[in-house]
């Protein structure tokens, strides 16, 4: 029997994460709010701090420079490459990937209730993927031990990659929520050559992404 797709908020107090600054991904376009908006306030599993209001990124310009992001992957276009360490700390590219549809979705933490439930349904529907010729990739930036405790623990039959300092999720300008104060949740289909075919963004509605991702990879 699976576990329950449920964490552990009340035995396991560490999961509360406090953001730090570089989580979210910047933009010089949008103000962000006031810091004592989401001072120490709890917030779908995640704790912040009014270090972690930041900016959101821009969606409109091309390029990565001064620790500002102005790209933001798009359907129809190729995402940058990334070489990241999965939860037993062997080294994962996405060019591994290539020649067969991938599916990579980036999530705010470990064992918060909304990625739970994301990475529980992922793995409830994994053999859809697999008939489907796909691989799923989870990314966070949580460490290889973190991600480890947490695939050992729901059974994730699939690769969780470590993005501490959240480089990746910044070349590909995932945007936050709530201005920047929580990690995004979006989650991008690439087909056999490495173009992608959706991007999808649902921060509130985590196992949407599977429907999402499988109805789109039928139809390739």
């Amino acid at each position: 029997m699976l576990p329950l797709c449920s964490s552990s908020m009340t035995t396991k107090p560490s999961s509360l994460t406090t953001l730090p600054t570089h989580f979210i991904p910047t933009s010089l376009h949008t103000p962000s709010l006031p810091s004592t908006t989401f001072n120490n306030s709890l917030f779908f599993g995640l704790k912040l701090s009014h270090s972690s209001i930041s900016k959101i990124p821009s969606s409109s310009s091309s390029s990565l420079k001064g620790g500002f992001i102005f790209a933001k992957v798009s359907k129809g276009s190729k995402p940058p490459a990334f070489t990241l360490k999965d939860q037993d700390g062997k080294t994962v590219t996405l060019s591994k990937f290539k020649g067969k549809p991938v599916v990579v979705y980036f999530y705010p933490a470990d064992e918060t209730p909304g990625c739970t439930k994301q990475a529980c349904a992922f793995r409830d529907s994994y053999e859809k993927f697999k008939k489907a010729g796909a691989e799923v990739i989870g990314i966070s930036g949580d460490d290889s031990s973190s991600h480890k405790a947490f695939a050992k623990k729901y059974r994730l039959p699939f690769s969780l990659l470590s993005d501490e300092g959240n480089k990746v999720r910044k070349e590909w300008g995932v945007p936050g929520d709530f201005f920047g104060s929580l990690p995004g949740r979006e989650t991008y289909v690439l087909d056999k050559n490495g173009v992608v075919q959706l991007v999808y963004n649902n921060q509130f509605q985590p196992e949407k992404h599977i429907d999402e991702t499988l109805k789109l990879l039928q139809s390739l």
